[in-house]
């Protein structure tokens, strides 16, 4: 009974974490079948280039993360800019290009990861030439 109920339990959590990895998670996904890198590393490179890529359908959301944060900045601009400093202070570099990535591959890139399926939970359903560039951004820069 107790193996039963951690199976069903171990399953919920799996698809609990599967919600919402989004546009993140495939792109970071994709560079981890190309280059030898760390996962995490890739997913916090990443972030907030899909964030920027995602603005237009997270401003509620940004809001709200903003007040709960307790951000003196409100709003999206605020979460972002917070986001980037936090990775600063931590030191996560800024971009791929930082780690050794170059955008040579953006096309593949891009249509790895609209074929993902984390990227069906992004809150935009981009393309794979919008996921091309926003790789091709996380690679140079804002």
């Amino acid at each position: 009974e107790a193996r039963q109920q951690m199976l069903v339990a171990s399953s919920l959590g799996a698809a609990a974490f599967q919600r919402g990895l989004g546009g993140v998670h495939a792109i970071a996904q994709s560079l981890g079948a190309l280059y030898d890198l760390h996962h995490g590393l890739l997913n916090a490179i990443v972030l907030p280039y899909v964030l920027e890529a995602n603005r237009a359908a997270l401003l509620t959301q940004m809001d709200d993360l903003a007040v709960y944060l307790r951000l003196p900045e409100p709003g999206f601009d605020g979460v972002m800019n917070w986001l980037l400093s936090l990775r600063e202070q931590i030191g996560i570099p800024h971009t791929l290009g930082e780690i050794g990535i170059d955008d040579r591959e953006a096309q593949k890139v891009g249509m790895m990861a609209f074929a993902d399926g984390c990227s069906h939970t992004n809150p935009v359903r981009h393309s794979a030439e919008v996921y091309a560039q926003i790789f091709s951004r996380a690679v140079k820069g804002f």
